[in-house]
């Protein structure tokens, strides 16, 4: 593993990135939400007293991607050309499954706006679904890929 450089005579620092490529780079997150059935159901007929759960933590997710910078130390602000939530139901376990892909062309990486997104994401879920399920779970939160830069691509 290469020397981090995020630490300069015993402080922390951001990294410098002026004098890397600019590369294509994109980003695979996911998290999961597990609920009870009866917030399942809800969040799948769109009962939710709150509103539509998936659309609105869709909504959310792309904009904690873009927020990243703001709330992660030492994290770059970069342009996002492409950000994308999709979710995959799992009825069998009360489960939702949330992906993103985020993509920029840039000097540095794009895997902390994916992770955050999926993060706010699910914490969006939890919020418009708490009142219902006091039992909600946000787990599994991980980067599934991710391409480009210096290191090289990463698939779990």
């Amino acid at each position: 593993m290469d020397k981090l450089t995020h630490f300069k005579n015993g402080k922390a620092v951001m990294v410098n990135v002026n004098d890397k490529e600019d590369t294509k780079r994109k980003a695979v997150a996911q998290a999961i939400v597990k609920v009870n059935l009866e917030t399942f159901q809800r969040i799948m007929a769109g009962t939710v007293d709150k509103g539509d759960v998936l659309t609105v933590a869709r909504i959310a997710g792309i904009m904690g991607a873009k927020q990243t910078s703001i709330l992660i130390p030492m994290c770059h602000p970069i342009f996002i050309s492409s950000a994308e939530i999709d979710f995959k139901l799992i009825p069998e376990k009360n489960e939702i499954i949330i992906i993103s892909t985020v993509e920029t062309f840039g000097k540095t990486g794009i895997e902390m706006e994916a992770i955050t997104a999926v993060t706010i994401s699910a914490i969006t879920i939890y919020d418009m679904c708490k009142a219902i399920d006091k039992s909600i779970e946000v787990t599994s939160i991980c980067l599934l890929e991710k391409t480009g830069g210096k290191s090289g691509d990463y698939k779990k």
